[in-house]
């Protein structure tokens, strides 16, 4: 319990210090006092960077904590089944034929690649973690494929664009689209944390879980909707952010144990908590220029791994 009382706080002080750094100071007295330039500076642009990056954090831990668990992978991350990768075919396709709204081309791609695992999980007796596994990694080769495809035939612009979205990253967002966006996955997060102790039998084994008494297929397919969907609606916002969902999962399973009723929360506050902290860092550390949180996730993310596997083995020995 003490690990989440420990992860609340570090939420609320995320919230309370990450809107304020950026590559200009504001005045915390000007801003309260209701002055137009900073007030809109840090209510349109900061506030609603941090709270994207908060969500997106959240909900990308969430759904590898999930995936680790559901498919006993412990490489296991948001992107593993595919979906993000139909996200991102969209969203190229959606830049390559010249669409505004790319959101939704990543949200048309992801919901295709759904339907398609879906259609053949539904198709199976048995609904296991290796047809899952298999399915994604089937799907993930494919989609890359057509994305390079598509990139090695892109104007200039165009491939900037692509580079640009493939690399991921937070930016400012409306609070109407911010909203609904909150308004979705909310329910979803939901769901998932209350599923927390079929989670646990589903980490140790699908058998193991059948025999006391739980609907493995349930289990499976309701899973995969879940952390797919996550992972889908982040990625159509933010683009493909890596290592959130494989590094945070890892390191608070090292803090709070194995345990998904502590687990799960956790890791959905500390993943929000690690990409605000990692876009403020990005946005001010080469200021004006703003480096893209991906690259931000991605140098963090190889080493602290390492580090991670080191320090078991040490433990281990």
């Amino acid at each position: 319990m003490r690990w989440l009382t420990l992860a609340i706080g570090a939420v609320i002080l995320t919230f309370t210090i990450t809107p304020w750094i950026g590559p200009g100071a504001l005045d915390p007295a000007k801003v309260l006092a209701g002055d137009p330039l900073d007030r809109q500076i840090f209510i349109q642009f900061r506030l609603s960077r941090t709270l994207l990056a908060m969500t997106a954090g959240g909900c990308l831990s969430l759904a590898g904590c999930l995936f680790q668990a559901m498919l006993r992978n412990s490489l296991a991350t948001p992107y593993t089944l595919g979906v993000s990768s139909g996200a991102a075919l969209g969203a190229v396709v959606f830049i390559c034929v010249g669409m505004p709204a790319i959101w939704l081309g990543a949200v048309l791609g992801a919901a295709l690649v759904l339907l398609i695992v879906l259609g053949f999980a539904l198709q199976q007796k048995q609904l296991s973690a290796h047809a899952l596994i298999l399915a994604g990694v089937s799907i993930n080769s494919v989609c890359s494929a057509l994305i390079m495809l598509l990139h090695s035939f892109a104007g200039f612009t165009q491939s900037f664009s692509i580079t640009s979205w493939l690399i991921g990253g937070v930016d400012t967002i409306p609070f109407a689209p911010l909203a609904l966006f909150a308004a979705f996955v909310i329910p979803v997060c939901a769901f998932v944390i209350w599923q927390a102790p079929a989670w646990n039998l589903l980490a140790v084994g699908e058998y193991w879980a059948a025999a006391r008494g739980a609907s493995v297929r349930r289990l499976m397919f309701g899973g995969y909707v879940a952390g797919s969907l996550l992972a889908a609606v982040t990625v159509s916002l933010t683009g493909p952010i890596g290592f959130v969902g494989l590094l945070v999962p890892h390191l608070v399973r090292q803090l709070t144990g194995a345990d998904h009723r502590i687990l799960l929360p956790c890791s959905l506050l500390f993943g929000a908590s690690f990409l605000a902290v990692c876009d403020a860092f990005g946005r001010s550390i080469l200021a004006p220029a703003d480096l893209p949180v991906g690259v931000i996730t991605a140098l963090l993310g190889g080493p602290g791994l390492v580090w991670m596997i080191r320090s078991q083995h040490a433990r281990n020995v």
